[in-house]
């Protein structure tokens, strides 16, 4: 084996993006994957993983190679201990983002009402009420947790306003939401994902109640638009794919504004030139929100799975394999963008990150997030004068393969007088 060949497969056996330093920092080595080892096979998660911006593109537009049925699942097969506890539910998880067309097709068109311009554009007056109503119940403290008192609960309550289920129930959704991304990866200990399947499979039975409630009572929300025929309503869904794509929107609905939100603070607050800019000049929010995902996106990667043998990237691929496409790389590819590393508010093409994917599957909630972003960024900035980090106690990033956020994120303000 060659030199170069030799450090090739070192940075593919340390590629590890839940070790404490690539959750922390993980650029410097995906620039090297993207140089020495673009598509590889990870023995320690048995996925192949792609870091090259246009060979992810070319995953998300080819779907007759490339299949998102059960993408978020980075398992072939689940613990049989785990598995006992899931065949309690639905044998399949059938939703918008783990589908192909047809299907694809069908469930997109539910969404395309559900979540329309005019419909979210609607939603801001209410999305600014609970940001105010959340920075109400801090703002005297001088410091606290932005994650925990506030990037949490804004998105959790909007997306719990949109489908219509009490905001009371958002701490024990957001547990079983929880519960799903860990089984996702499938890295935590077997006990750990056996509790999180029963999490799960709750979750589960909680939205079949509240689509069966509203195809008795239906109102106006995005739940009574889900309901498939079988259960008294017409949305052209399965109860099955009703089910879970109720559970997908709740997730998806808080978890990628949650990273969002952390994330921009984080990034803001690390560049006072960027802060003080956006500080005088608002109108610069939707750029430097594009921006943010960009650099740090809140979705690290994603999955898909082979549909027959290929190459991609000059790799060969076989029937079966399971792809992580790493939104994280991509984002950060020179090929691509200028001093990829370096934060610019007003990076002329941010917009071309893949934070929300691309083609068929581009997130159908992206003009929600980036609402709730702008309306978070400019109440905070506005109502936090001096608003900064804190330097006793660190930020703390959560320890997930395809979510990157924080935890934790500590910061002080100048109480208002």
């Amino acid at each position: 084996m060659t030199s170069q060949n030799a450090r090739a497969e070192d940075i593919v056996a340390a590629f590890n993006p839940m070790a404490p330093d690539q959750i922390e920092n993980p650029y410097a080595m995906y620039a090297r994957l993207r140089r020495e080892r673009p598509v590889f096979h990870s023995p320690m998660f048995d996925l192949w993983v792609v870091t090259r911006y246009e060979d992810i593109s070319e995953v998300e537009r080819d779907t007759g190679r490339f299949s998102s049925v059960g993408a978020l699942d980075a398992r072939a097969e689940p613990h049989p201990s785990v598995r006992n506890v899931l065949k309690q539910g639905y044998a399949q998880f059938l939703s918008l983002v783990q589908s192909d067309p047809p299907d694809h097709t069908r469930m997109r068109a539910v969404f395309g009402r559900a979540l329309s311009p005019q419909r979210i554009a609607a939603m801001e007056p209410s999305i600014r009420a609970t940001t105010n109503g959340l920075i109400d119940g801090f703002i005297g403290d001088g410091q606290g947790d932005l994650v925990q008192q506030f990037a949490y609960a804004l998105p959790a309550f909007v997306i719990c306003d949109l489908l219509g289920v009490p905001r009371a129930d958002m701490q024990q959704l957001k547990g079983w939401s929880d519960d799903k991304t860990l089984l996702m990866s499938a890295t935590a200990p077997i006990e750990q994902q056996v509790e999180s399947a029963h999490g799960f499979i709750a979750m589960e039975r909680y939205f079949k109640e509240k689509l069966q409630e509203r195809g008795r009572k239906p109102r106006e929300d995005l739940l009574t638009l889900l309901v498939p025929p079988s259960m008294g309503g017409t949305a052209p869904l399965s109860e099955q794919e009703a089910v879970c794509n109720a559970m997908d929107l709740f997730s998806a609905g808080h978890e990628t504004t949650t990273g969002l939100i952390g994330n921009g603070v984080w990034l803001l607050l690390n560049s006072p030139e960027q802060l003080k800019a956006v500080k005088e000049d608002p109108s610069l929010l939707p750029n430097a929100i594009e921006e943010i995902l960009r650099k740090e996106p809140p979705v690290r990667g994603f999955f898909r799975q082979v549909l027959a043998d290929t190459t991609l990237g000059g790799v060969s691929l076989p029937k079966g394999s399971r792809l992580f496409i790493l939104y994280e790389s991509g984002n950060h590819d020179e090929t691509q963008f200028s001093e990829p590393d370096r934060f610019d508010i007003r990076r002329s093409d941010a917009k071309k990150h893949l934070a929300f994917g691309k083609g068929i599957h581009f997130c159908v909630g992206a003009a929600l997030a980036k609402l709730e972003g702008r309306i978070a960024f400019e109440q905070l900035l506005q109502r936090l004068p001096n608003l900064r980090l804190r330097t006793d106690e660190p930020a703390v990033r959560r320890p997930y393969l395809m979510l990157r956020g924080f935890e934790h994120l500590p910061i002080a303000w100048d109480v208002p007088a």
